[in-house]
């Protein structure tokens, strides 16, 4: 079977089902789920998010110039799709999905208790690209749950269950089994 034409598309599968917890001064917090997100940059450690300027969590992100990056588990996909789903101008998205905030040590935005690593980021640059601005921003902290680490204190890929997103089904899946090793295929 041959290929077929489409017009161009964002697929791009899996993406990982980020919770991005902002805040900006008085305010309530809130939770916006991306997928729109990746890393740019190792040293230093940077990434970018993506935001539709009509989502309520984009002008506290514009504002305040910061945000976490919450990675989720395969147990948070209940919490992703209701904060994906609902917006923060009607809900309370922490005390609707009994999630617990935690102040960061960097930004004021507050990390998410329940998702197992989260990333204190601060903006760097960001640019208007059509129906998304593009936020460029420096990790100044990263937070890990002690139960996902090894003896030696890195991340056990045993102990790490990552929620994926396909945008094309509109499905949130685990992640599959080793297939080969890097560098060892």
């Amino acid at each position: 079977m041959g290929k077929i034409e489409k017009r161009p598309s964002t697929i791009l599968m899996p993406l990982p089902a980020a919770l991005i917890t902002c805040s900006y001064r008085d305010e309530k917090p809130n939770i916006i789920t991306l997928s729109w997100i990746g890393i740019v940059c190792s040293d230093p450690p940077m990434l970018s998010i993506s935001v539709r300027q009509n989502r309520y969590s984009y002008h506290m992100i514009k504002n305040s110039g910061e945000f976490v990056v919450n990675l989720t588990f395969e147990n948070n996909h209940k919490e992703v799709d209701f904060c994906g789903t609902k917006s923060g101008r009607q809900y309370d998205k922490f005390k609707e999905m009994g999630l617990t905030p935690l102040k960061g040590s960097i930004v004021m935005a507050p990390l998410i208790k329940e998702c197992p690593i989260n990333h204190e980021c601060v903006v760097k640059s960001s640019q208007l690209l059509g129906s998304h601005e593009m936020f460029v921003a420096d990790i100044v902290k990263t937070h890990v749950d002690a139960e996902i680490l090894d003896e030696n204190g890195k991340i056990d890929p045993a102990r790490v269950f990552p929620l994926a997103y396909h945008a094309g089904t509109w499905e949130y899946r685990k992640t599959g089994e080793i297939l080969s090793t890097y560098r060892k295929s």
